[in-house]
């Protein structure tokens, strides 16, 4: 049940930063100006740990995904349900740790 919720948490936020991101890119044509201003915000150290929570809803999202289409047509998915949950979650911690040292060296060391 828990995998429910996380799958139906993660697919909302993907949504509202879809739904911001086409907001702030339609900005560039009614004022530059603004567009900038939104985009210079979007440089601080909170956008970037917001970006990384991002980037692991994304994850859970698609291999939790992944994990209901095998459960849905498979009987043997069905039966090794809770292997395939723990395998999302390492997924999910081995792509962050590839992911992470990298971009926030960038958020914040600048490199």
């Amino acid at each position: 049940m828990w995998m429910w919720v996380v799958h139906r948490v993660t697919g909302v936020a993907i949504f509202f930063f879809l739904l911001i991101h086409v907001l702030d890119t339609a900005l560039v044509r009614v004022s530059p100006e603004a567009y900038n201003d939104v985009i210079g915000s979007y440089k601080t150290p909170i956008y970037g740990l917001v970006e990384a929570g991002l980037v692991a809803a994304i994850i859970l999202h698609a291999f939790n995904g992944l994990r209901i289409i095998a459960v849905d047509h498979s009987t043997w998915a069905l039966r090794h349900q809770k292997q395939l949950v723990w395998a999302v979650w390492i997924i999910l911690v081995v792509l962050m740790a590839g992911f992470l040292p990298r971009h926030l060296g960038h958020v914040f060391g600048g490199a």
